[in-house]
């Protein structure tokens, strides 16, 4: 996606000048449009983004050609931006269509995959059976509670697994 570039207020079309300047941004790394936007826009900035950079940029040089924003136009922009509602979302009930209260969904949510808790999970692993006590909030093995069964896994080979895919509890998908 490119960047739009409005045409001259004399509805001429855009000096070929600025649209060469512009097409050159294309080709520079971060650290030169880093530099490249300090420049042009007269201050510093941290942003890593390419793309973003180079719109800034783009439009920072154009508006110096053409001329910017209006200036009721900018002083709307800036009233807009500082509202604090913005900011902290929408007014309570924005988002709701009937006056019935929204319920919001359980929050101890559990994988489908994993047994109900107070069930024990059984495998044998280098000669030795392991066995994982599924508790309400995460798993016992060996008296210590883990919350999750990657942990345990780990623990017992001492290297990263998926935890259901250890268990048994999963398989590994394809595609």
């Amino acid at each position: 996606m490119g960047v739009w570039l409005k045409p001259a207020r004399n509805d001429k079309t855009m000096d070929t000048e600025l649209v060469r300047r512009i097409e050159e941004l294309r080709c520079l790394s971060i650290p030169e449009l880093k530099e490249m936007y300090r420049q042009v826009c007269g201050k510093e900035t941290r942003c890593l983004h390419k793309q973003y950079l180079f719109r800034r940029i783009a439009w920072q040089l154009q508006a110096q050609a053409q001329g910017g924003l209006k200036e009721h136009v900018q002083r709307r922009a800036f009233q807009i931006a500082d509202n604090a509602d913005l900011r902290l979302g929408a007014k309570k009930g924005f988002w709701t269509w009937s006056e019935k209260p929204i319920v919001a969904p359980p929050t101890n949510h559990r994988d489908g995959r994993l047994p109900s808790p107070g069930a024990v999970i059984k495998k044998r692993h280098d000669g030795r059976e392991i066995i994982v006590k599924v508790l309400e909030r995460g798993f016992e093995y060996q008296s210590r509670h883990y919350r999750s069964l990657s942990a345990i896994a780990r623990d017992i080979t001492g290297t990263r697994w998926n935890g259901l895919l250890f268990f048994g509890l999963t398989n590994r998908r394809h595609g």
